[in-house]
């Protein structure tokens, strides 16, 4: 039987408050026709009262949906719009979007590390119950394989395939230093678009973890005591950087000028996180500094060696809204380093 008709997934960042969360819903298409503008039910999702309820959905980046037919089916990311089609106030892609476009000449590149931790019956995977770590401590599970040290690989895999069947730029995975904690990597992109893909990536975490009944979190410190948190470490470059150390250099100066704006932005629960232990600085301190895991900004060593290249923001939390974070790097970044052209 010949398909006359495709499923669309509209996906969306709400309003909840201190993280905004996807939303998705269904609409079916006749085939060769493009996703248009939707609307939804916004005091349902905390973006509109009761009485003024309608808003906007504006597709901005689609892409094969992996969970449905891939020969036809989509995923639509969308911004939300008001009614009279200026941007929501929790549209935070527009204003990514326009100072992406006010420093173009500086074709800022990013490339985002987003750790997640998988949880089962309250505690994370690999755990032997609530409240009681897995065995001793953190140390075998980094990179690890085997099924004493390595736990959710299942999942973890056919996310990954998920990925890369979406057409996503998804660099790789590894599981992490805590018990079920992993990472996947998208970019390199410009602002914009590594924050587009970084949605769909997290929108499918969800989607294919109701196959597996696991609860996917982005909290910043997942579990307490000896445990490190969960970030989304932001590896950014200029067309300068790319071709001067020194520009480099001048970069991560630049971002201890705006420290305490950007730790302020970067994610909920950040002072839980960013304690100066756990392979983090405290956020009350800003430093870089060559392979140094315990500051602010890391300048990997190849960066050094090859005299160009790129550098790490650490500080980014595992739930920060990557198009606040990617603005305020594009900001602090191109205005100081060369001006706003």
């Amino acid at each position: 039987m010949k398909l006359k008709a495709y499923k669309a997934e509209y996906i969306w960042l709400d309003g909840t408050e201190t993280t905004a969360q996807l939303r998705s819903k269904t609409k079916v298409l006749n085939l060769g026709t493009r996703a248009p503008v939707w609307s939804f039910d916004g005091s349902s999702t905390n973006q509109a009262s009761g009485g003024n309820s309608d808003c906007i959905l504006r597709p901005v980046f689609i892409c094969t949906d992996p969970t449905r037919n891939v020969l036809v089916d989509k995923l639509v990311l969308c911004e939300v719009l008001n009614p009279d089609m200026s941007p929501h106030a929790t549209n935070t892609r527009h204003s990514c979007r326009s100072v992406q476009g006010d420093f173009a000449s500086h074709e800022m590149w990013f490339g985002i590390e987003q750790e997640y931790t998988l949880f089962k019956d309250g505690a994370p995977i690999g755990f032997r119950k609530k409240g009681e770590a897995a065995i001793p401590s953190q140390g075998p599970y980094y990179c690890s394989v085997g099924p004493s040290n390595t736990f959710g690989r299942d999942f973890v895999e056919d996310h990954l395939n998920a990925c890369l069947t979406a057409n996503l730029k998804i660099g790789g995975i590894n599981a992490e230093v805590m018990p079920g904690q992993w990472e996947f990597q998208i970019g390199p992109l410009n602002a914009t678009m590594v924050s587009d893909q970084l949605q769909i990536a997290r929108y499918l975490l969800h989607k294919i973890s109701e196959k597996y009944d696991y609860e996917v979190r982005f909290d910043a410190k997942p579990a307490s005591g000896d445990w490190n948190g969960a970030g989304a470490h932001t590896n950014f470059s200029t067309k300068e950087m790319r071709d001067s150390y020194s520009a480099c250099l001048r970069a991560a100066e630049n971002l201890g000028k705006r420290a305490e704006l950007h730790v302020q932005n970067y994610g909920h629960g950040i002072e839980k996180r960013l304690t100066g232990d756990h392979e983090t600085c405290s956020h009350k301190v800003y430093k870089y500094g060559v392979s140094d895991r315990g500051a602010s900004v890391r300048i990997p060593w190849h960066t050094r060696e090859n005299q160009k290249g790129y550098i790490e923001d650490r500080r980014p939390n595992a739930n920060c809204d990557p198009y606040v974070v990617t603005r305020l790097i594009t900001e602090t970044i191109c205005s100081q380093n060369n001006g706003k052209d």
